[in-house]
């Protein structure tokens, strides 16, 4: 294994453990894939979450404005999917603190009660897997809006879709990259043209 782990080996670790599977989804935004990823799967065995994310603090540490601050640095993530990754990066970081943003009854995402970015307080963002990007996007606004500095942003899988918002000039940092096929709807789906049994999955 090599000190950051390499495409292969992340991969090899998502179809070990049932994460990664080849097939014909239909996620609920609509779009069709001939490839399903749910990372905590993975996640679930300590020595990968620990690969996973030892791996992907020493590629933020290879930054040297992010090395510079790392006692300063906090470490959010959106929801609570990405938290096993963001304790992760910030034990091996050694990096100040972990906060998450949350949404409750299809309300927007908001922080806590008490746990509020400072004005100027440097940020990374850390999440399993960047698909769409919406609600990292969604929590990066509302860091800005509290005033946070955003200095980068990092995932284990970056899944990119037709969908994938957009970070401007935000340093993107992941372990491997998955390029899924994808159609729009059942109608534009070749899988579904082919007959192959379809399974509905959530994103």
């Amino acid at each position: 294994m090599h000190l950051i782990p390499t495409q292969e080996d992340v991969v090899g670790v998502l179809r070990d453990t049932g994460a990664l599977r080849d097939g014909h989804f239909e996620y609920s935004t609509g779009l069709h894939s001939n490839e399903y990823l749910q990372v905590p799967l993975a996640m679930r065995y300590s020595q990968h979450q620990r690969m996973m994310s030892v791996g992907l603090s020493r590629l933020l540490r290879a930054n040297p404005e992010i090395r510079a601050i790392t006692n300063e640095l906090s470490v959010v993530t959106p929801m609570t999917g990405g938290l096993p990754v963001a304790y992760g990066v910030c034990e091996a970081l050694r990096a100040r603190q972990v906060y998450w943003a949350e949404a409750e009854h299809g309300e927007p995402l908001h922080f806590r009660q008490y746990l509020v970015p400072e004005p100027d307080e440097p940020v990374v963002l850390v999440d399993d897997i960047l698909r769409t990007g919406t609600k990292l996007s969604e929590l990066k606004r509302l860091l800005d809006k509290a005033g946070a500095k955003v200095v980068g942003l990092a995932v284990v899988i970056y899944q990119p879709n037709p969908d994938t918002v957009g970070f401007g000039n935000l340093p993107l940092y992941y372990l491997a990259k998955l390029d899924a096929s994808y159609a729009v709807d059942g109608a534009h789906c070749e899988w579904c043209r082919k007959g192959v049994p379809l399974e509905k999955v959530w994103i």
